[in-house]
């Protein structure tokens, strides 16, 4: 990945950024024009003087240029407006005559649903023209607006230009498999983490009340003083181990997240950052559990990586809810240049994200800012 790419964990639709949304919805209108009166024409003329064959060289052109057009339109969609569509799966003709390959074409499915993709599309051009002219010189419309408008189009064209409900149903299961592979290997990683902490902390501790207590029990009837030391010695090991197996349960589920909820858990993380962070939260109703602990260590370890890395003296974390999604997005004013790099920290998120089939996208361009978007499913 280079830096400012927007990264996602799988082909999932992100949001559009504004400006290439404008761009593509004004560079559009005049194609579609031409699209559609040569589509139209073509279709009507041919049909006419079908009867005395020149209609069918007509059909033949408009057919070639409806596949053409729709081929066009996947690269556009994707391109322009950031949703992936693969290419276009058509029926075979290679080894067919001129007649057979002009029958083939008008059999393929895919050559109809580029056509009714093409006749829709015009009158819809027609319609974001404006706005995308007036979003030109009105920023609340650029941002908020138009990012809707290409996003509904983007799924507009998913739905008609992309594959089939059979294959985007098995899509949805290979990337299922591989989110719920990578969830096994988060899960493993903190495991042994948890291990790794526990040997290496309150284990040790204990092991150190015990020898602390067993050295007082065999001196305990001829040196009370020594008695007195070790039993205090023990005292401050039992307190060290307490601490840390409390530290540790937080980082597994931290209780302020039980009891209180996102808000009050995320508002308490945003006070322990050494740089000043403002916190919204809208989620009502309350997300899964799931849901809440992979939000908050998304947020917990990206205000990390921030101070740490980013060179940033403020963020902002915005977590809001949709009917099936909790978006948690990231930003800081920091030097840019964030890359997900296998082992490292934003792997780490996607990762995590990817145990509840989640998605991460960033947008790190060199000088700043950069924002970690993590949409989450709320149903599995």
């Amino acid at each position: 990945m280079t830096a400012g790419q927007q990264v996602q964990v799988r082909p999932d639709q992100p949001w559009p950024r504004p400006a290439k949304a404008i761009l593509y919805m004004i560079s559009t209108f005049v194609l579609r024009l031409v699209q559609f009166v040569l589509i139209v024409t073509g279709i009507a003329v041919g049909v006419s003087t079908a009867v005395v064959w020149i209609g069918f060289p007509i059909l033949l052109g408009t057919t070639g240029f409806i596949r053409w057009s729709g081929d066009l339109e996947r690269r556009w969609i994707g391109s322009r407006l950031g949703t992936p569509l693969p290419p276009a799966e058509r029926l075979p003709l290679a080894g067919l005559s001129l007649t057979q390959r002009w029958q083939r074409r008008l059999t393929d499915p895919t050559t109809w649903r580029d056509l009714l993709y093409l006749l829709i599309t015009f009158p819809l051009a027609c319609a974001e023209l404006p706005i995308a002219l007036a979003s030109i010189v009105l920023l609340p419309m650029a941002i908020w607006v138009v990012p809707w408008i290409g996003w509904m189009h983007g799924q507009l064209a998913l739905t008609m230009l992309g594959p089939n409900r059979t294959k985007r149903l098995e899509q949805k299961a290979e990337r299922l498999q591989a989110s719920r592979a990578r969830g096994v290997d988060a899960a493993e990683a903190e495991r042994r983490r948890i291990e790794r902490d526990l040997h290496d902390g309150a284990q040790q501790r204990l092991v150190a009340v015990a020898m602390s207590l067993g050295r007082a029990k065999a001196k305990f009837d001829h040196d009370p003083d020594s008695v007195r030391e070790l039993i205090d010695e023990a005292h401050l090991d039992a307190k060290l181990a307490v601490s840390e197996l409390r530290d540790l349960a937080r980082g597994i589920y931290p209780a302020v997240l039980g009891d209180r909820g996102l808000d009050a858990a995320l508002s308490a993380q945003a006070a322990k950052s050494p740089i000043h962070v403002d916190v919204t939260v809208d989620v009502e109703p309350r997300p899964p559990a799931a849901v809440e602990t992979t939000a908050y260590f998304i947020v917990g370890e990206t205000l990390t990586n921030i101070a740490k890395h980013a060179g940033a003296t403020e963020a902002r974390v915005k977590v809001w809810r949709t009917d099936s999604l909790v978006v948690v997005e990231i930003t800081d004013n920091g030097h840019g240049g964030a890359e997900i790099k296998p082992g490292g920290g934003l792997a780490g998120l996607a990762d995590r994200a990817a145990t509840i089939d989640g998605v991460i996208t960033v947008v790190s361009p060199m000088g700043g800012p950069t924002v970690i978007r993590a949409d989450l499913p709320c149903e599995w």
